[in-house]
């Protein structure tokens, strides 16, 4: 099993991603922790506790940085940051510590550990300035081969804090970059409710809920009626790799650009000459990721 901390921003997608951490065999999620982003820190961490009392996810919470994230999405997951279905109180799971020191923690303890960054990687760049000698994989869901989608040419997570993710990115680690060319993959289409539907299971009916919220802002902010599930595609990069296909690429992070701030400039075919810094994830077996992530879904009742 791989041991895993998930950092994340919960909103909507995010949820998914916790479920698939916390269910699937090959992964030992060992913490969860929290970043602002898609809402402000304590709506973000709150909303972690509350899915961890859904699904029964018995592991520390910490939350971590609320700052510089550029700020939050409710236009997307509305003004909590998850709406469109009640929730239990709160888990009992807050840490006393904060974000990174749990993780630089958990690294000092564990050695070999993977952080899953599903919103703006500011924490993780933070663990980084703190402890360079600390060596984390990271898997992250965020940036594009293309265009973006907070504004032409920037993906949110990255638009969020450009700085941390240039840190991450320039660190030497290995990284892998699950960005809006393989998520838009992760379609929420209607035979996705169906078995959701069919479940019949506490969790399965809030996972629906929280899937028509999604889907009903997508369409209106964006023209896409089946939803793309963004960030479980980077917990399924740990888990599941075969569902994924990659290329080593390298990537600079715009920090300047008047109209690109925020960009990921990957260079697929080599015209820089630079040598790659993370494993770009481009293409998914969406039929067999739902089969995953439903899995987890059914197995966590």
């Amino acid at each position: 099993m791989i041991p895993v901390v998930l950092d994340c921003d919960p909103g909507h997608d995010d949820v998914f991603a916790m479920l698939l951490a916390a269910a699937h065999p090959a992964i030992d999620l060992r913490a969860i922790t929290t970043v602002a982003g898609n809402g402000p820190l304590d709506k973000v961490t709150t909303n972690a506790l509350r899915v961890c009392a859904l699904a029964g996810i018995d592991v520390p919470v910490a939350a971590g940085l609320s700052q510089p994230a550029a700020g939050n999405a409710p236009s997307i997951h509305g003004e909590s940051a998850l709406d469109g279905t009640d929730l239990p109180e709160p888990a009992d799971l807050l840490a006393d510590e904060d974000a990174v020191t749990l993780t630089e923690r958990l690294l000092d303890k564990a050695g070999p550990v993977t952080i899953v960054a599903t919103g703006p990687l500011t924490n993780v760049a933070a663990l980084l300035r703190k402890r360079p000698d600390l060596r984390p994989r990271v898997a992250f869901m965020g940036g594009s081969c293309g265009r973006g989608n907070w504004t032409p040419l920037a993906e949110f997570n990255i638009w969020a804090d450009p700085e941390a993710a240039d840190v991450v990115l320039s660190s030497g680690l290995e990284v892998t970059m699950c960005g809006l060319d393989v998520t838009h993959q992760a379609t929420a289409t209607p035979d996705v409710f169906e078995r959701l539907r069919a479940m019949r299971t506490p969790i399965a009916d809030r996972m629906g809920d929280l899937l028509r919220f999604f889907a009903s802002t997508y369409d209106e902010v964006f023209g896409m009626p089946d939803p793309p599930v963004h960030d479980p595609v980077a917990v399924a990069a740990v888990a599941a790799p075969e569902l994924l296909r990659f290329v080593d690429a390298p990537i600079a992070v715009e920090l300047t650009g008047t109209h690109t701030r925020g960009a990921t400039v990957v260079d697929l075919h080599g015209v820089t000459g630079k040598p790659a810094n993370a494993r770009v994830a481009l293409d998914l077996d969406r039929a067999e990721f739902w089969d995953v992530m439903l899995a987890a879904v059914e197995r966590l009742g």
